[in-house]
């Protein structure tokens, strides 16, 4: 009698090769970065795609209601009734942003900001009419008319002042100057040193410092938010643009 032999069982043996430390850490980079890209995308993706356009975005909007609201209390000359009734008409188209009507006048008996200016330039209420003029070109895209004027503004407000400086890096920002618009929205964030305007503009700079890849200002600027306007809006959001900043220097 023959015994048979049993033949040994075959095993499916698979080979798991293990990852090196390296690949883990790849790996880990990269859903770490998924994860903190797309919350930025989520909430900036707008202002990302607007970058160049900004002038008709947060800061001008500040500056339109700091001058409106600044002008009758701080610059207007009480004697001098016709360049009041001409600049509350300009007023008026400003608000409703008729941007072309507000600088060249409406053939109705408003002559426009830059003929306002022309004639009242050297006085107070002329000051403000530059800044009208500067941000009502700023919104039409014309970016060197309106540095021209914003820039020829000189006011004793504070609050008014710190607007119509952040206005002008809207324009270059618009002009695509994105060194010089990140570096005066920060001078303008450190001078106003304001708990509603300071945060804003970090926050404008810190947004083209990313634009232009420079990882550790876009990390030191938010962090300055978080740490020092942390009651703000703008601090609520740090975290994910310092995160992401921190994961692409990696």
């Amino acid at each position: 009698m023959h015994l048979l032999k049993k033949k040994p069982k075959k095993h499916n043996i698979h080979i798991f090769m293990t990852k090196t430390r390296k690949e883990q850490d790849e790996e880990r980079v990269g859903k770490e970065w998924e994860s903190v890209n797309e919350a930025v995308l989520k909430s900036e993706n707008f202002l990302e795609k607007n970058l160049k356009p900004i002038s008709i975005g947060l800061a001008v909007i500040v500056a339109a209601v700091l001058i409106y609201f600044g002008v009758k209390q701080f610059y207007l000359d009480p004697r001098n009734e016709k360049a009041q009734a001409e600049l509350f008409k300009g007023e008026e188209y400003f608000r409703a942003e008729r941007d072309s009507i507000t600088l060249f006048g409406d053939g109705k008996g408003f002559d426009g900001m830059v003929a306002f200016i022309n004639e009242y330039g050297s006085t107070k209420a002329g000051n403000v009419a530059k800044a009208y003029a500067g941000i009502s070109y700023a919104r039409l895209g014309k970016y060197e008319e309106a540095l021209k004027f914003l820039k020829g503004f000189s006011g004793d407000d504070e609050l008014i002042s710190h607007a119509v400086q952040g206005a002008i890096g809207d324009c270059y920002a618009g002009q695509n100057k994105l060194e010089e618009a990140a570096s005066q929205f920060e001078t303008t964030a450190k001078k106003a040193d304001d708990p509603l305007l300071s945060p804003i503009y970090y926050k404008k700079a810190g947004l083209v410092y990313r634009q232009l890849k420079n990882n550790d200002k876009v990390i030191e600027i938010f962090t300055k938010v978080k740490n020092d306007y942390m009651n703000s809006p703008e601090a609520v959001e740090a975290d994910k643009y310092i995160g992401e900043a921190q994961l692409l220097k990696k």
